[in-house]
């Protein structure tokens, strides 16, 4: 068990800083709602602050040779992996994470800083041909400048290493403003990033209410790139500050992943994979298979044995590693999933499973007959519930997986090579998985969803796009010939 800090102060140009008017707020363990921490309260000041000292940082820093930026993720990761234990003590007493995702955090969180390492030596821009004699053409990639990172409660390690090392690889400086739900988490990482060896004020974090400091962030003049992950709602919010702001950004959102099973699937892989993709981590993950369609002739059976394997999921201790449902992470959030099945419950949906709860643990809930009228069929949940759906061919299941605004991942269970290469064209979708659940990632793959899921893409190749820019240069080597300009 970790004791944590009593008070986490914002992480400034390398220093703690202690809040000014605003004070604190406090920090709850899920499991209980007991106090596990508290951070300093930031105010518009407190990211002002972070951005100038960002910039300065940036721009003293900025041509550090590739190979120190490769130490940073060398050491990192080294860090990260001497100290697995404290991370996933934290995950499970901060988050409700069950110790088999704390421990998944850990290992990808590592992986990705691996990955990252060789991102400072792939910044490289080329040679270009030019109509102008004697003149010598080429490109360059370059540093924004100030990157500011927005992380959700879920998965706050992978998605706090993930936005800031590629920041840090690609030259940039990095402002965070983490989830109030997960602020030790964000207090890790300023010590991860400093013994690493990080320079004071290239990485920084401020603490606080999104709602009330986070445009101050993102539309500060000097962060030139924003990368959020969250709701849908705030995405746009965002995207509309960014345009205006003429910023690059990537927003990572919600989702409503669809998971379909043929006629022809192997039931018991495709129950395996629907488990887990709707009951991880008791169901607070974007890429969630919310929505399970299923071929008739298997409906039924599929079904029973689905519902028999949700009803023996158990939210016992996080650190068994059998336990996969921790607790719903807040009071209004519990509310948004108890809605959720009184309002398909009220309305005639039938519960195959679960629907109950103890303490802050709701059940696996598995839900059938579930209508468009119904919040559940349309909202994102956010967590361990799901809803089944037959299907009569694949024409059908392609309709109902793609009817919602929501376009995150989606999967497939099918032998048939054919339906499942149609259904990865055809799916709307910015992932897709055949054979395999709907969570799913790597350090270097485009991840990322479409329609209201997202903008844009993560990962160790993709986020060169918004963590640097091009400039082109010329150099006349003689005088212009008539097909200079």
């Amino acid at each position: 068990m970790t004791h944590a800090r009593p008070h986490l102060h914002h992480w400034i140009a390398g220093e703690f800083v202690a809040p000014g008017d605003a004070g604190y707020f406090d920090d709850l363990n899920p499991v209980d709602d007991s106090l596990y921490a508290r951070a300093a309260a930031g105010t518009s000041a407190d990211i002002e602050r972070a951005v100038e000292m960002a910039d300065d940082a940036f721009r003293k820093y900025r041509h550090l040779p590739a190979a120190v930026r490769e130490d940073w993720m060398v050491k990192a990761s080294a860090l990260i992996e001497r100290d697995a234990g404290a991370f996933a003590d934290v995950l499970i007493e901060e988050i409700g994470s069950p110790i088999a995702k704390a421990g998944f955090e850990t290992r990808f969180a590592a992986s990705f800083l691996r990955a990252a390492a060789g991102v400072p030596r792939r910044i490289r821009g080329e040679t270009i041909p030019s109509d102008a004699p004697g003149r010598f053409s080429m490109s360059l990639r370059e540093p924004v400048g100030v990157v500011a990172g927005i992380t959700p409660f879920n998965v706050p390690l992978i998605k706090g290493i993930k936005q800031s090392a590629m920041a840090l690889a690609t030259g940039n400086a990095f402002v965070l403003l983490p989830s109030e739900s997960a602020p030790r988490v964000a207090d890790m990482l300023a010590r991860l990033w400093s013994e690493a060896g990080v320079p004071a004020g290239l990485f920084n974090v401020v603490y606080g209410d999104g709602a009330r400091i986070g445009d101050t962030l993102t539309s500060h003049p000097k962060v030139r790139a924003i990368t959020f992950t969250g709701s849908s709602r705030v995405g746009r919010h965002i995207a509309a500050i960014a345009a205006r702001e003429l910023k690059k950004y990537t927003l990572e959102l919600g989702g409503k992943s669809p998971l379909v099973i043929c006629a022809d699937a192997d039931i018991e892989k495709a129950v395996a994979a629907a488990i887990f993709s709707i009951f991880m981590y008791q169901g607070q993950v974007c890429m969630g298979a919310s929505r399970i369609y299923v071929e008739r002739p298997i409906f039924e059976d599929f079904s029973k044995a689905f519902a028999a394997a949700a009803s023996r999921l158990t939210g016992g201790d996080l650190r068994d590693s059998s336990t996969m449902l921790g607790p719903i992470i807040s009071d209004r959030q519990r509310q948004r999933v108890r809605r959720h099945v009184d309002d398909a419950r009220d309305k005639g949906a039938n519960v195959l499973a679960g629907g109950q709860w103890l303490g802050n643990v709701c059940e696996a809930t598995v839900l059938a007959g579930v209508m468009p009228e119904m919040d559940v069929a349309r909202e994102e949940t956010f967590g361990p519930v799901t809803s089944l759906y037959p299907f009569d061919s694949m024409d059908e299941a392609l309709r109902l997986a793609n009817d919602t605004e929501y376009g995150l991942s989606a999967a497939i269970f099918t032998r048939d090579i054919d339906k499942a290469l149609k259904f990865a064209r055809e799916a709307e979708v910015g992932m897709v998985h055949i054979n395999a659940p709907t969570l799913h990632d790597e350090p270097h793959v485009p991840f990322g969803g479409a329609k209201a899921s997202g903008f844009g893409r993560e990962g160790t190749e993709v986020d060169l796009d918004i963590m640097t820019e091009w400039k082109w240069v010329t150099i006349q080597t003689g005088a212009a010939g008539e097909g200079g300009h």
